[in-house]
């Protein structure tokens, strides 16, 4: 009779607290200017994963809004810029977002920023007596027949603005595909390999460093390094049981590039099989209070991941000069036959490089994941550009690879200012063909005679 009261009672706790989550999902704001004035009647949409609307909904005089929501799960919240008073819009340009929200009120930011484009039509809003504190407002009303000059030193700043955002967003997303770009050049340098299952390692420091934070509750920083080690693990281990075996029974590059995709493939429909396809986030980091440097809006996680991306592929990079070992690798990818007839340990690098190239990848997974979540596919979307970046610095050079993949970043995100979003990795992939044309070898990478 206790147990099945204990049980009764364990249950009714456990129903009761899922009601109680199901009752605290949302998403909610505040709607202010950069001179944190509150903003009212702003209209914000949220819409399922496939794109139906669930409500539209307007700010309040306070500036919040909030949208109750029936279930857990991937959201897109619109905001829509022409119900901004005349002058405002979108800093960074994203009036849409896609938010993954948990059993929780997940808070948007849609910071605000004025407009200072001349051309700019300003929409009918309340006379200047009603603006807040009762002072004239400055902004141009519909119907009004004197025309504002803009101040030219001013005028363009609003693109400047988004040009900066634009800027270091590129240069984190080029570092996060540094780490992996690195890595997957590394191992063609020296085995010649073009391995299709590396993005699929992206994907396994993410979901390792998932289970690390969620399963077990520890710290995020300790489930990257729990991450990482378990990348350089995995890489070791693919080499050993698979690769190493492969190159000794001289199975050809084209064989093991299509037995790489095998590999993707397994590595992707298990991780779908065992944990599922929603996108799942760490329970550290997922909503942080920006930055607000005036031209710059960041969060305290882009700007450490990084700084600690930036450092490791240095670290990285300053072993392959100044270490025995990083000599030795350099060795291999110039000549394999050379390298071993001078005593080098031709197998040993090839190992060791495999365990870099596992742990990097896992690394730029689990930072990726802190912004974007995890999801299965989530290396798969990631591996086109990673490859650009490593074709683009040039083929088996690690160097080349970093500054493939800077290049690549940043050009994916400040080609924005020109081009549709959907559009970007068209246009990266655009410049690297038009690199190709004109310098086949890369950035880097050495003309070779072949014949």
């Amino acid at each position: 009779m206790l147990s099945a009261a204990l049980a009764g009672l364990l249950l009714g706790l456990g129903v009761s607290g899922t009601a109680q989550a199901q009752e605290d999902v949302g998403v909610k704001g505040t709607l202010k200017d950069q001179d944190d004035n509150l903003i009212a009647g702003v209209e914000i949409t949220v819409a399922d994963a496939e794109g139906v609307e669930i409500a539209t909904v307007a700010s309040g005089e306070d500036g919040t809004w909030l949208v109750p929501l029936d279930a857990p799960g991937t959201y897109i919240v619109t905001l829509d810029e022409s119900t901004l008073p005349g002058g405002l819009l979108v800093r960074n340009a994203r009036p849409q977002l896609e938010v993954e929200v948990s059993s929780a009120v997940r808070t948007v930011l849609f910071p605000l920023d004025t407009q200072l484009d001349p051309d700019a039509e300003p929409l009918e809003s309340e006379s200047p007596s009603d603006s807040e504190g009762g002072e004239e407002s400055e902004e141009p009303v519909a119907g009004a027949e004197a025309e504002e000059e803009v101040d030219p030193d001013l005028e363009g700043t609003g693109g400047a603005k988004r040009a900066v955002s634009l800027l270091f967003s590129g240069v984190h997303f080029g570092l996060m595909i540094a780490l992996a770009a690195v890595g997957l050049s590394m191992v063609f340098g020296t085995t010649g390999l073009t391995n299709f299952s590396h993005g699929d390692l992206v994907t396994f420091g993410g979901v390792v460093a998932l289970l690390v934070n969620v399963t077990f509750g520890l710290p995020v920083w300790i489930a990257v390094i729990g991450a990482v080690a378990a990348g350089a693990l995995f890489g070791w281990l693919q080499d050993w049981g698979l690769w190493s075996p492969l190159r000794r029974r001289g199975t050809g590059l084209i064989s093991m590039m299509i037995i790489s995709i095998g590999v993707a493939m397994l590595i992707r429909f298990a991780t779908l099989f065992f944990f599922g396809g929603e996108r799942e986030r760490y329970t550290q980091y997922v909503g942080q209070e920006p930055w607000d440097l005036g031209w710059l809006v960041i969060t305290p996680k882009e700007v450490y991941t990084g700084l600690i991306a930036a450092l490791v592929c240095s670290a990285v990079g300053a072993a392959l000069v100044f270490t025995r070992l990083g000599k030795a690798t350099r060795a291999v990818a110039d000549n394999p036959s050379l390298a071993a007839s001078t005593g080098i340990d031709v197998n040993r690098v090839v190992r060791l490089v495999w365990t870099i190239g596992g742990a990097l990848a896992a690394m730029s997974g689990v930072f990726l994941s802190i912004n974007d979540g995890v999801k299965f596919d989530m290396g798969q979307h990631l591996l086109l550009l990673v490859f650009s970046a490593v074709v683009l610095g040039g083929l088996g050079t690690a160097f080349g690879a970093f500054i493939g993949a800077m290049l690549i970043g940043v050009f994916v995100q400040m080609s924005t200012l020109v081009v549709s979003p959907e559009l970007k990795y068209v246009g990266a992939l655009a410049v690297l063909i038009v690199v190709m044309l004109t310098r086949p070898q890369g950035i880097l990478g050495r003309r070779e005679r072949i014949g």
